[in-house]
């Protein structure tokens, strides 16, 4: 048996065909645990070789795709389904259009979620000018007050 650390790179220009847990989780910037995580999960698949775990380009995809869903705010459950419309080899138009309008109403979810941040960030702004402000003018009116104290 070749130990990993043995097998030749690939060529320049050539992808991989299997990456170990430690490859994907520095190339994703997630844990070991959150891999397993995924794993257990059933979203990804990766073989063994002993105690190791081999991801194929395949495992790797749907871990991109794990990822973009998890940012954009879907469920484990939710990018499950969507995950799995890719292994379908048919594009059974129906789940195709489920998806599809899933997509559309996170995407209304988000620019929701974005107007009300933009909002937030609004106000906070005026509140950080205010209170600003009201600082300056303390500070102002205690040196004033040291000044007169100062003076007598």
């Amino acid at each position: 048996m070749q130990h990993l650390a043995e097998m030749p790179a690939p060529a320049p220009g050539e992808t991989k065909s299997s990456y170990t847990i430690g490859d994907l989780a520095q190339e994703f910037g997630v844990t070991l645990r959150t891999l397993r995580f995924y794993e257990d999960r059933n979203l990804v698949t990766p073989r063994r070789q002993g105690t190791m775990r081999l991801y194929s380009r395949r495992d790797r995809a749907r871990l991109k795709l794990v990822l973009l869903g998890r940012r954009v705010g879907f469920s484990l459950a939710e990018i499950a389904e969507v995950i799995n419309l890719y292994d379908l080899k048919d594009g059974q138009a129906a789940q195709l259009r489920a998806a599809l309008a899933k997509f559309a109403r996170q995407i209304e979810t988000l620019r929701e979620q974005k107007r009300d941040v933009e909002q937030a960030i609004q106000e906070l702004t005026r509140t950080v000018e205010v209170v600003s402000g009201m600082l300056r003018d303390r500070e102002r009116d205690g040196s004033e007050e040291i000044l007169l104290e100062a003076a007598e």
